[in-house]
């Protein structure tokens, strides 16, 4: 099993990368949101690597943090979530932003990756919910946005940005931001809608 690879940036593909090392060169499967597009020829790159093995193909997907690894591999235990689905998943949004549409339950936003449909981000959410939100900063969120749902102004306000073409994710995020307390549900909105702009 290969942990990372690391190497020389031969070429680039559309998808992916090709590292040389040692005289091979491994054809690599990147999230399009990855660090190493940004890199030159020549350049050097490290990727943490998933090797994934069918009957009829052999493919590397590599990725910068060890973070985004450890949530490609947590994607594939998804019921119906292939390789290609997961980079799909990691290639819609940044980390941080992609742990916070998981565990704010906001599958809309999931829909925005390529081939993923409301019941498979359903499912996602489903399984990995839980799994995501014991880590540190996204747990802090959680809290944060169960203690948000708990007041009826800002319940409404969320509605409210929903019903404006926001996902819940978004919404959610910027309610978590907001200090004021004791506003209207239309007080929430107008500055939510500040920061969303």
């Amino acid at each position: 099993m290969l942990h990372y690879i690391k190497g020389q940036l031969a070429m680039k593909f559309d998808g992916g990368v090709v590292i040389e090392t040692s005289g091979i060169g491994y054809e690599i499967f990147v999230p399009d949101n990855s660090a190493a597009y940004l890199a030159k020829d020549g350049d050097l790159l490290m990727l943490y690597t998933a090797m994934i093995v069918r009957e009829d193909d052999v493919s590397i997907y590599g990725f910068s943090e060890k973070e985004s690894l450890q949530l490609f591999r947590k994607l594939l235990t998804v019921s119906g979530v292939g390789a290609k689905a997961a980079l799909a998943v990691l290639s819609c949004m940044p980390l941080a932003e992609l742990k916070k549409t998981i565990v704010f339950e906001d599958a809309k936003a999931l829909t925005m990756a390529n081939g993923i449909g409301k019941k498979t981000a359903e499912r996602i959410i489903l399984e990995l919910k839980d799994k995501l939100g014991n880590m540190g900063n996204i747990s802090e969120a959680m809290q944060s946005a169960e203690q948000i749902m708990q007041t009826d102004e800002k319940s409404e306000a969320i509605n409210a940005l929903i019903a404006l073409g926001y996902t819940k994710g978004e919404a959610l995020s910027a309610m978590v931001n907001i200090a004021d307390v004791g506003l209207s549900a239309e007080e929430y909105v107008k500055k939510a809608l500040k920061q969303l702009f």
